[in-house]
């Protein structure tokens, strides 16, 4: 008789075959969008904006694909699986409407949240570090968060949560994804069908995700060392 794995050994596997599900999407996007499109075709249009939606406007979701993701739909459509014409201005609106709904809902929440614990929905420690984001960079982090993971989730939830009034967040939301849109499925439609860039697809899509993540890694780096010469520097360090 087969046994079912249950308790945290089954929760500990499941968890690791979502991981791996996860990566092997976020690598092998082009792969897996050009597969969806050969058995959905018009609904990948409904499939992304959902994606870049949730991604930007929903706190609960800051792991889902960005950056890549579009590049990966810019190269589809420079070998004619996707319209331009439909996709840009389609994934323009899922991200501008996805940080209006982030940006009402902390606004709707109110600065009472950085009191409370950290949740399997909301993590603390991203929302800390995109407050301190937005405390460094003001109103541009709007559209610089839009280039860094995590960042980008939080980013306008932690400026409803503050003072910004929403026509001048509205005008950062705009730019930035313009920029953010353009930028990177223009990027796809320009290189992805490069025959360099087509055999090594996987190694391109990871050099985006590390590229991304280097401002996050960059700001923890240093925060850990700070908080190391803070400690040598306390009499109790330096004891």
């Amino acid at each position: 008789m087969g046994l079912t794995s249950v308790g945290p050994v089954g929760e500990s596997r499941g968890s690791l075959s979502f991981m791996t599900e996860f990566f092997d999407f976020l690598l092998h996007a082009e792969a897996h969008l050009r597969t969806f499109i050969e058995n959905y075709g018009l609904l990948v249009y409904a499939l992304l904006f959902a994606i870049v939606f949730c991604e930007t406007g929903l706190v609960v979701t800051p792991f889902l694909p960005g950056d890549s993701l579009l590049f990966a739909v810019g190269a589809l459509a420079a070998q004619g699986l996707m319209d331009m014409a439909i996709v840009i201005p389609l994934l323009l609106v899922a991200a501008i409407l996805g940080d209006g709904v982030n940006y009402a809902i902390g606004k709707w929440i109110g600065p009472k949240v950085f009191q409370r614990e950290s949740h399997w929905l909301l993590r603390k420690e991203y929302l800390l570090k995109a407050h301190a984001f937005y405390e460094k960079y003001g109103g541009r982090a709007i559209i610089l968060a839009r280039f860094v993971p995590i960042i980008r989730t939080f980013a306008p939830f932690v400026a409803g949560v503050g003072t910004m009034n929403y026509s001048r967040f509205l005008t950062y939301n705009v730019v930035g994804a313009i920029v953010w849109v353009g930028l990177f499925i223009g990027g796809g439609y320009l290189f992805g069908t490069l025959p360099f860039v087509q055999s090594n697809m996987k190694a391109v899509i990871l050099g985006i995700i590390v590229v991304s993540i280097l401002p996050i890694a960059w700001e923890i780096l240093k925060a850990r060392l700070e908080a190391s010469r803070n400690r040598a520097a306390s009499p109790q360090g330096g004891a």
